[in-house]
């Protein structure tokens, strides 16, 4: 969610921003520091200031501190707001340029420092492939309002699965590439698939 969006918000939304912020903020620091294994959920709740119970009003598990994040909506709202002419993979890059203006660099470092930790803890690279089932749902559920179809259309799932791989790809590429930027990376590998796969020039 960028500063924008989150001055439209009320106080109170705010506040539970915040409060949402700092315990992921510490919780990464601590992993950073110390391991993700060998750090509890009582040191990441007493970094941030909050009770553990508070913690957990905030995130089910440890594992999604480190693969959540905020996006979603943002990235939701660009990707309906593209033209329906648009092929939904090119429209799928156009949310990802529109998107880059939007994330700050500091939050997009984080981003690269939670994919750090991904690739050397074995569950959350479990867990992230699982959480890549709901991102096809997502995607799906987008491509299916697009092509006014149902969201279990084939045609929406092949193409929603397309662009799942493709993230997967760009994910993979990451990580094996020190200084490469996550959001950059996932903005090449859609625009070479465009451009090879679909034929679709790019300006």
């Amino acid at each position: 969610m960028t500063a924008t969006d989150s001055a439209k918000l009320g106080l109170r939304e705010r506040k539970k921003l915040k409060t949402r912020a700092a315990i992921q903020h510490n919780a990464i620091r601590l992993f950073l520091e110390q391991g993700y294994h060998e750090t509890t959920v009582e040191q990441i709740a007493e970094a941030a200031e909050v009770s553990p119970s508070t913690f957990f009003r905030y995130f089910q598990t440890k594992e999604a501190l480190v693969l959540e994040d905020d996006f979603d909506p943002m990235l939701v709202e660009l990707y309906k707001s593209q033209p329906r002419d648009v092929h939904p993979i090119q429209a799928y890059l156009n949310v990802i340029k529109e998107s880059k203006a939007r994330i700050s660099a500091e939050a997009r470092q984080e981003i690269r420092t939670r994919m750090e930790i991904v690739a050397k803890v074995p569950e959350l690279q479990a867990a992230l492939m699982g959480q890549m089932n709901n991102t096809l749902d997502l995607f799906a559920e987008l491509v299916a309002e697009r092509l006014d179809k149902g969201k279990d259309d084939l045609a929406a799932l092949a193409i929603a699965g397309a662009m799942v791989g493709i993230v997967m790809g760009a994910n993979a590429y990451f990580l094996r590439q020190p200084g490469v930027d996550f959001i950059d990376a996932i903005e090449s590998a859609v625009e070479q698939y465009c451009r090879e796969t679909l034929g679709i020039k790019q300006g």
